[in-house]
């Protein structure tokens, strides 16, 4: 008898673990979406790569008389998670208007972009750093005058960029996630599962698919590196960065945000929005960014990385 109850616990054991494997990989694999738009200022096509992954991205530029090849202060944008290029072009129109030249992309398991098996944020991470450099070849960029504009999970791979290195004039976040506990319990909120034990198991399940050592990740403490850059910014080092975040985003919290600001001086902005792809539509969204970047792009020698 005992034996069989013994077996009979193996079994359900390992079924529970096949099954938390099973979510964790589904909650690992973006829906790829189609581009269902196009750019309305005049663009181009561009292609590049990632860790030998196939990129698609536009350079839009504003329609203003002034030559392609002119050099122009300009902004990539990089979207987040079930996202692609066309779907941020909200960014990127006022942006255009603005002046700015813009460079949109797919991360990888996106829009038109190549794909791995187990997309992470250190793969949104590394695509940003190659549309970056790719952008600054581009004809009409202004390479010594760039931005990055990067919403949800594009803003965390923005701060994981810039604290790998990565040089730029200036960084707007939008309901950007600071760790991955709050990545994990996002996907477990809206799937309607538990917290305990997924939100255990699923970071190991992650790495582990990605080939991913967790020393390789166990280091990393975004909410210190922003509190750290914004004191370096304030004594004219770091890099410039703007964090907003809408009061009623539902799938990151805006407390996370709110518990950084307290500690350091980081420039930040909240906007009354409830959802987490519309900060953009409160005017207040622009009234911050704008004067960012023109303080930031088109005005002195501002900082980087």
């Amino acid at each position: 008898m005992m034996f069989v109850w013994a077996i009979g616990a193996a079994a359900a054991i390992a079924a529970a673990g096949g099954g938390a494997w099973m979510a964790s990989a589904k909650m690992q694999t973006p829906k790829r979406r189609p581009i269902e738009a196009v750019p309305r200022a005049p663009y181009e096509p561009v292609r590049f790569e990632s860790e030998g992954a196939p990129m698609a991205g536009w350079i839009i530029r504003p329609e203003d008389g002034a030559e392609a090849a002119t050099p122009r202060p300009t902004v990539v944008i990089a979207h987040g998670w079930s996202s692609n290029r066309s779907r941020v072009l909200r960014y990127a129109h006022p942006l255009v208007d603005a002046g700015y030249a813009v460079f949109v992309y797919d991360a990888r398991c996106h829009g038109e972009s190549g794909a791995i098996k187990a997309p992470t944020g250190l793969m949104f991470k590394a695509d940003l750093k190659a549309a970056v450099a790719a952008a600054a070849k581009l004809p009409g960029v202004d390479a010594s005058r760039m931005a990055v504009l990067g919403h949800s999970m594009g803003g965390l791979a923005a701060l994981l960029a810039c604290a790998d290195g990565l040089r730029v004039r200036a960084v707007v976040t939008d309901n950007s996630p600071l760790t991955l506990q709050t990545i994990i319990r996002s996907e477990l909120r809206r799937r309607k599962l538990p917290a305990f034990p997924m939100d255990r198991i699923m970071p190991r399940v992650w790495l582990l698919r990605a080939g991913i050592s967790y020393s390789e990740v166990a280091g990393i403490d975004m909410p210190a590196w922003v509190a750290a850059n914004a004191e370096a910014v304030r004594e004219g080092r770091g890099t410039p960065l703007l964090m907003i975040h809408a009061t009623g985003d539902p799938v990151v919290p805006a407390d996370e945000l709110r518990a950084v600001a307290a500690r350091a001086p980081v420039e930040h902005r909240f906007v009354d929005v409830d959802d987490h792809s519309g900060s953009d539509r409160d005017p207040a969204f622009w009234e911050a960014v704008l004067p960012f970047l023109e303080r930031h792009l088109r005005r002195g020698e501002g900082g980087a990385g």
